[in-house]
């Protein structure tokens, strides 16, 4: 997750104890006197094995410049240690150099050039975090958690991410050629992809059976105010308020801060949507939902998968704290934790994790993700059943979460809809290309006439910039 001043995508790729006052101040005081000598002692030794550490650096580098087999380049070798530094901390933490920099304001924007794929590299692999909808890399099949072993028919393992994002940008029109390999499948298999300059539109809406759908494709500049122009116009082409909205979050890797938290007040009348909390106080932030709910209080369901992460997590957790919407799908991606992004230069950054975030009711993501209220599988997916789900919690390094997700016992699901022993076959025989939104849909229509006449007469909707 990003925080305004750090306009990253949420992914590893290249997207108060109350005491009284005069004691408290009287002991600060009495304590600093106190430690001084220890204090500036332990600093000082402190120091002195920081200064041996940074001496045996600059020996290994000067070591590596003068005897290494070929001759490298110092620029790149500083990078390499830069980058080694920052990946000993987390997934999510790296240096931007002049290029990811730019690549990063871009994709942020929400325009940028390539095939629609976000990447990382895992153990020396390429793995796909999700691809963006109605990219090429979607529309070619491309899947969360697949693997990218070839491009154009050479091997990519044990090479860079950059190297292999790289071969995979071109010019729009031409294609390129992957190997995918995805658990559940007996081979690899080629999916060709003609690359095109990607455009995205953060939200993207439409009303099906009285019931208004909006997709949220990134957590990019503007968002927020999309999602309210989403609103008016799915009532303006229905001419009368929805039965309800379903917002769907799936496959959303995450984005900026500011826009999660201008999303989530769209449903919201009031209360807490998202806390941060880091090492200082600037880094602690508590964010409010202002007055004013542009649904007017009309239910709403939202999807979320293994693949919603970051921003997408703020959302759903604050609107389910807040019982203001029911979560359905699969439990999500448990990405918990906010980076900033500190300029070094004009041109290059540093994105560093600063914060952990938590939601309304105090609960932290981190490893654990999001619950749904609902668990409703994906059966529509032929490849469902077999491919494994991959979360923040499997990757090297991660963040230990400081608060569980717990369940309580009344509140689980214990019995299976005999929905979902339905297989892809029988599923596309009767028109259900998307299962997960099927069942949704079905679930307002059933519930959503009775829930609209409980709407409180005082949650009315407000026009805001």
């Amino acid at each position: 997750m990003s925080s305004r001043q750090s306009p990253a995508r949420q992914s590893s790729t290249r997207t108060s104890l109350l005491r009284h006052p005069l004691l408290l101040r009287s002991l600060a005081v009495a304590g600093a006197i106190a430690l001084v000598p220890a204090t500036t002692s332990a600093i000082a030794e402190g120091e002195t094995t920081t200064y041996k550490q940074l001496d045996l650096f600059m020996d290994v580098f000067q070591r590596v410049r003068s005897s290494y087999v070929d001759k490298v380049d110092d620029e790149k070798l500083i990078k390499g240690a830069i980058d080694g530094m920052l990946s000993s901390l987390d997934p999510h933490s790296s240096y931007l150099d002049a290029r990811d920099f730019q690549q990063l304001r871009t994709q942020t924007d929400g325009n940028y050039g390539g095939i629609g794929l976000s990447v990382t590299m895992e153990d020396g692999a390429v793995k796909v975090i999700a691809p963006t909808e109605d990219t090429p890399a979607w529309k070619a099949g491309i899947k969360a958690g697949d693997y990218i072993t070839h491009i154009n028919g050479q091997l990519v393992y044990g090479g860079t991410l950059d190297e292999a994002v790289d071969k995979m940008r071109g010019a729009p029109g031409t294609a390129v050629k992957l190997t995918i390999a995805r658990e559940g499948r007996d081979a690899p298999f080629d999916v060709s992809v003609t690359r095109a300059v990607i455009e995205v539109k953060p939200i993207k809406w439409r009303v099906k059976d009285d019931i208004g759908i909006i997709k949220i494709v990134s957590f990019s500049a503007h968002t927020g105010a999309d999602m309210r122009a989403g609103i008016r116009g799915i009532e303006k082409s229905l001419g009368h308020k929805p039965l309800g909205y379903i917002l769907d979050l799936r496959s959303n890797p995450g984005g900026l801060l500011d826009e999660a938290v201008s999303v989530s007040d769209s449903f919201l009348e009031k209360g807490i949507i998202v806390s941060q909390r880091g090492r200082t106080r600037e880094d602690t932030q508590t964010y409010f939902a202002r007055p004013g709910d542009d649904t007017g209080g009309l239910p709403v369901i939202v999807l979320v998968d293994a693949g919603s992460a970051s921003a997408s997590e703020i959302v759903a957790g604050a609107l389910q704290d807040q019982h203001r919407a029911l979560i359905m799908g699969e439990r999500s991606f448990g990405k918990g934790s906010v980076q900033t992004l500190l300029p070094m230069s004009a041109t290059t950054a540093l994105r560093l994790t600063t914060a952990r975030y938590y939601t309304p009711s105090g609960r932290s993501v981190q490893e654990g993700g999001i619950e749904p209220d609902i668990i409703v599988p994906q059966i529509s997916d032929p490849d469902y059943a077999k491919r494994p789900k991959y979360r923040e919690s499997d990757l090297r390094k991660h963040l230990i979460a400081e608060a569980k997700v717990t369940n309580r016992d009344l509140e689980k699901d214990t019995k299976t809809d005999p929905r979902f022993a339905m297989t892809p076959e029988q599923l596309k025989k009767d028109g259900i290309d998307d299962f997960q939104m099927h069942y949704a849909l079905q679930t307002l229509k059933r519930t959503g006439s009775s829930l609209v006449a409980a709407t409180p007469a005082t949650a009315k909707p407000v026009k805001r910039d």
